[in-house]
């Protein structure tokens, strides 16, 4: 009982997010300029999927939002970075393995693996230090110059991210984190986006699926 009561919080949380624009780690969209920003990290990798799929029709306001979704199993972009964050510094790959609607929102699917020295997942990808989430992740699309932030399960202070916890992940080399956030899906029509996450910098055209 429990469990589908924090299922509908957190679908009426998708769908009122939009009302909190500008707000950092809500949920939703907001107005972004047409530029993002130069991109930082030293290489970066798109695959085009093999074949599109067709948007589904939007499901009536009462969906609920997936609390951890699959993991995908293709790589369907990746970047390297030197990372520094939390008194660590190394150097990280990430591989985006899904982008996927599912009604309403979209999954984002990734996982990070530490390539030399120490890198700091503990709160590295979050809005705060002690937030230990991947929080601070975001979708821009830069053709209607909208950001979508991760999801909350509420619209107070303490509402919590529909996304990975990451508290105590301190990655040495060839150490892997697989890890999950859900937004707000943007209108049928974009296909691709650009996803930022901290210390990694902006994945440009990824796919969505």
């Amino acid at each position: 009982m429990r469990k589908t009561i924090a299922l509908a919080v957190a679908a009426v949380a998708l769908a009122g997010c939009g009302m909190l624009p500008g707000q950092q780690g809500a949920g939703g969209e907001e107005r972004q300029s047409q530029d993002t920003g130069p991109l930082t990290g030293r290489s970066q990798t798109v695959r085009e999927p093999a074949a599109s799929a067709t948007a589904p029709q939007e499901p009536a306001a009462s969906a609920t939002a997936p609390q951890q979704p699959a993991q995908g199993g293709e790589v369907i972009a990746s970047r390297e970075a030197k990372v520094m964050g939390g008194g660590q510094s190394g150097e990280a790959r990430v591989e985006i393995t899904a982008l996927k609607r599912q009604g309403r929102t979209v999954s984002l699917n990734w996982t990070v693996t530490a390539l030399s020295g120490n890198v700091n997942l503990h709160n590295g990808m979050s809005t705060g230090p002690l937030t230990f989430s991947v929080d601070a992740v975001s979708l821009i699309d830069p053709v209607n110059a909208k950001r979508y932030r991760v999801a909350r399960n509420g619209s107070g202070s303490d509402a919590e991210c529909v996304c990975s916890a990451t508290q105590g992940q301190f990655l040495k080399k060839d150490e892997s984190s697989t890890l999950y956030a859900v937004f707000a899906a943007p209108p049928p029509d974009v296909t691709k986006i650009n996803v930022e996450m901290p210390m990694i910098g902006v994945i440009t055209d990824v796919p969505i699926s």
